[in-house]
């Protein structure tokens, strides 16, 4: 993508998921890892030696190490807001994984401290820029499916219990900020936001049904969006051994339906012949449903290439801080409602 200058990319995070930024922006020319801090030096050293890139065990060190332009975060959670305004403060641009954090009122703080800093934020929602999912968005965009009427998502993933009990963070309220749901359903929370546009109440049941955490790994969601249409959503690390996410949206016109990855029905009153046809550009199941490990990192290496582009022409990324606020606002509602046991406006 970019050959003429060289893009120094520090990670913030040293696990699975920082060695999955590793990979998709390393994949795009020009652009290198620089740094890598995590906690534990050993852990940075680790993945820093497989990129040529200096290790630090304080955040400070790879914030003052030059040259660098932009950090990546892959940090717990409910990290994500402070060592986002600490780059900015260093005048770094800021790519941080979901959920940019786990309040909002994190949220928007990190979001006024880019602005002051004038760099630019963006959320890692790399759905967003899959190819049946772009196209699903702009079958919605155009109003094939007429009058919003229904939507339905379903996140059964499955986690081993290793998956908590060998983490200091997953599971728990302060650093992961919740569980199946802010965790792993929240890119499908993204999703149907993004496709069906705000929710104005939610009612919600969640528990922890399998693994002994703090959080839920099971959650009920009733969604009423601004639209008019009705929703449900269901998110769990409880459902052995794991299925593909699924999202269905109905409308005044007809239905389409994503398994996965995979646009795998459009059936729609007047659909045209292109419109029927729905290869397969995704397989139906993925990783994700029974691992934390990203086998295939094209996905995210599109969110980099989209970031770098955006940082460029000072647009905006495809999931800008506003737009990663909004999952977070409407998983808290979901929260408030489990808690008290009655709806909720957001």
């Amino acid at each position: 993508m970019r050959n003429e200058a060289l893009i120094n990319i520090g990670l913030i995070g040293a696990g699975n998921i920082s060695d999955t930024h590793a990979r998709a922006a390393t994949a795009i020319p020009g652009v290198a890892i620089a740094a890598v801090h995590a906690p534990t030096l050993e852990h940075a050293q680790r993945l820093a030696a497989r990129h040529g890139a200096v290790a630090y065990d304080t955040l400070d060190g790879l914030l003052s190490h030059r040259p660098l332009e932009m950090v990546a975060i892959g940090s717990p959670s409910g990290l994500h807001a402070d060592q986002g305004i600490a780059a900015a403060r260093h005048r770094l641009h800021v790519l941080v994984e979901k959920p940019i954090d786990v309040t909002t009122a994190r949220t928007d703080a990190l979001i006024a401290e880019a602005a002051r800093a004038g760099v630019t934020l963006g959320v890692i929602f790399q759905d967003r820029l899959k190819p049946d999912v772009r196209r699903l968005k702009a079958l919605v965009a155009g109003g094939r499916l007429g009058s919003p009427i229904l939507a339905t998502a379903a996140v059964k993933w499955y986690r081993a219990p290793s998956y908590y009990r060998d983490s200091r963070w997953r599971g728990t309220r302060s650093l992961d900020g919740g569980g199946a749901l802010i965790n792993q359903g929240v890119h499908t929370v993204d999703l149907l936001l993004w496709l069906f546009g705000p929710v104005r109440r939610v009612y919600a049941k969640a528990a922890a049904k399998l693994h002994q955490i703090e959080v839920e790994d099971t959650a009920v969601v009733v969604l009423e969006f601004e639209n008019g249409a009705l929703g449900t959503l269901e998110a769990a690390t409880s459902a052995f051994p794991g299925y593909s996410r699924r999202i269905e949206l109905t409308g005044s016109n007809g239905t389409v339906i994503l398994d996965g990855d995979r646009l795998a029905a459009i059936d729609l009153q007047d659909a045209t012949e292109t419109e029927k046809a729905t290869p397969a550009e995704a397989p139906g199941a993925t990783v994700s449903a029974a691992s934390p490990i990203v086998a295939d990192a094209s996905a995210h290496q599109r969110v980099f290439e989209d970031f770098l582009r955006a940082v460029e022409q000072r647009t905006a990324p495809c999931c800008d801080g506003h737009g990663g606020r909004a999952s977070v606002a409407l998983i808290e509602a979901i929260y408030l409602s489990a808690r008290t046991d009655r709806p909720v406006e957001l």
